[in-house]
């Protein structure tokens, strides 16, 4: 199943008329004017997708800062931007990836297998030259029907438990990882046992997603084989989705702990970790 669509690909589709269903998902950690950027520019037609409110319910210390939404919720809004039964739909964001991919594993959880990221998102959109709008767009509603449990997640206990039996990757910052800084969560550190993978490590200096055999020899650096059970966190499942999508380049399924560290340093029962080594 591919993971990712390039720029010629998405713009052959659009330029036949196939059906599909853009969609903008420009959010980063610290700026809060995605939808003031989707309104500058977009690629044309597409839709905008509020990560924060869209693609997560509101902030709670025991699930998170940005805890899942419940099926109904976002069925609601995956009919909003359009997307009907079947439909192909193609995510992308301006920071190689690392908020669309949110949207992407959560249609693939929702049982949408055609769903792709724009691989170099809009900054590959413009650098072919193609054409981009401004202003919203306000798609005629779809009726897709979504369900729940396509792709594997995990909770505290399981993440926990995970490194005794295969390999758990924190995909933030190595600094935050190591517990030098952290930003927005009340520990700084990691999980305990825990392995370092800042997801930007998954992309090369345009945004893009390295390629296969590049991410194949990363991870398996890491400890991770197709033997090994591998589970993903962040700070707050964002950018560990974007991790699984790499690990699903690569050729490796991979788990997600939704809640990710934000739920896991609220929580003072569980300990926290810090230096560059997953200690135990």
């Amino acid at each position: 199943m591919d993971t990712l669509i390039d720029v010629a690909g998405l713009n052959a589709r659009l330029a036949s008329g196939q059906r599909t269903v853009v969609l903008d998902v420009r959010w980063a950690l610290g700026d809060p004017e995605g939808r003031s950027h989707y309104l500058k520019e977009h690629i044309p037609g597409a839709a905008y997708v509020d990560l924060p409110t869209q693609l997560a319910d509101a902030a709670d210390p025991g699930r998170g800062r940005h805890p899942l939404p419940s099926l109904s919720r976002f069925q609601e809004a995956a009919r909003s931007w359009g997307i009907c039964d079947g439909d192909v739909v193609v995510a992308y964001d301006d920071a190689g990836n690392t908020s669309a991919a949110r949207l992407w594993w959560m249609l693939r959880n929702a049982g949408v297998r055609t769903v792709y990221l724009l691989d170099g998102g809009l900054a590959a959109w413009r650098t072919a030259g193609l054409p981009v709008e401004g202003g919203a767009v306000e798609p005629v509603a779809g009726d897709v029907t979504l369900a729940d449990g396509g792709m594997p997640v995990t909770d505290a206990d399981g993440a926990a438990g995970w490194p005794a039996e295969g390999v758990l990757l924190d995909a933030r910052a190595a600094e935050r990882y190591r517990g030098d800084v952290e930003p927005v969560d009340p520990r700084a550190g990691h999980i305990p046992g825990a392995v370092s993978a800042p997801t930007t490590a998954n992309l090369d200096d345009d945004g893009r997603f390295l390629p296969a055999e590049e991410l194949r020899k990363r991870f398996a650096n890491l400890g991770v084989d197709a033997a090994t059970p591998t589970a993903v966190y962040c700070g707050s499942g964002v950018t560990a989705s974007h991790e699984i999508a790499a690990l699903e380049i690569a050729g490796f399924s991979a788990t997600l702990f939704p809640g990710s560290f934000s739920q896991w340093s609220n929580d003072t029962s569980r300990p926290v970790a810090t230096g560059a080594e997953p200690a135990q």
